[in-house]
Formats: C-alpha cells, structure tokens, sequence
C-alpha cells in the first residue's frame, strides 16, 4: 500500500537537502534523507529497506514531520541525571590520572575527599573510557612463584 507522499515547500527541500549534506548529527541526516524520499513518493518499505530500519521506523518519522515539521529531526531530550562531574572535575582527574597511575578505586576517594562528588567506580569507568582512556586490569600469575622456587 502506497502512502500518501508527503508535501514539501522549496524552502523546506533546500533546508532537508542542506541537514542531508552537512548536518553534523547522522540521526538527523537519516531523518532528512527520509522525509526528503517520501516526499520522492518512495513507498514506506523500500525507504526502510534502503536505510536499514524497520518500515515502523519510516512510519513514525513520517508522523513526527507532520506534527512538528523540521523541529522532528533532531533528537529530542532523553530521560535521566544529569553528570555528576563538571568540566573542573573531568580536568582534575586528567591531572592526577597524568601524575601517577591510579585505579578507579582511588580515583573515587579523591573525588570525594578533595572534590566532595560521590560517585560510583562503575560511572567513574565509563566516564573515564568517554574521555578516551583505556587500561588492562593486572594479572596476577603463579609461574613467576614456582620460577623462584625452582
């Protein structure tokens, strides 16, 4: 069944095609490109097909268009706290993280002693792997002591 194709103004095309070019955030360039193909009077599933959604998907971007219009393209704000850690915070730990190898465990005192944040080492790690540091836990190994002993 073929859907009614969504009507554009010229002003609107050119804003979709400019978002579809050179928009920053992918979501909102998939979401121009859709809209700008239903508007092509391309069927629901083919559009799905292409962009490796589910015709679901389609559906409710062409929904969300009709009730706000290009206002439904960018993502809207989603549900949760916000940070615990400031941009001071994220710097301090930089500094101690640059001064000495410490783990997370540690990492969460100072933060609390010196900082006054509480904060679990669960969040610290993910917080640690957004600002781009990795690091392998130690392992232990019994050969080391049965070399010694022999």
């Amino acid at each position: 069944m073929r859907a009614e194709p969504i009507e554009l103004s010229e002003g609107e095309r050119e804003q979709l095609q400019q978002i579809v070019k050179k928009g920053r955030d992918w979501r909102e360039r998939e979401r121009a490109q859709t809209i700008l193909m239903l508007s092509e009077g391309q069927t629901v599933v083919a559009i799905a097909e292409r962009q490796g959604v589910k015709p679901e998907a389609t559906r409710e971007r062409r929904r969300k268009w009709w009730k706000t219009g290009l206002n439904s393209l960018p993502d809207q704000p989603r549900s949760g706290a916000p940070s615990k850690l400031t941009d001071a915070h994220r710097s301090q730990l930089k500094e101690w993280i640059g001064a000495e190898p410490l783990t997370c465990r540690v990492l969460v005192s100072r933060l609390t002693t010196e900082c006054g944040v509480a904060i679990s080492a669960s969040t610290l790690r993910n917080e640690l792997k957004r600002m781009g540091y990795v690091w392998k836990r130690t392992r232990y190994s019994l050969k080391k002591a049965r070399s010694r002993a022999l």
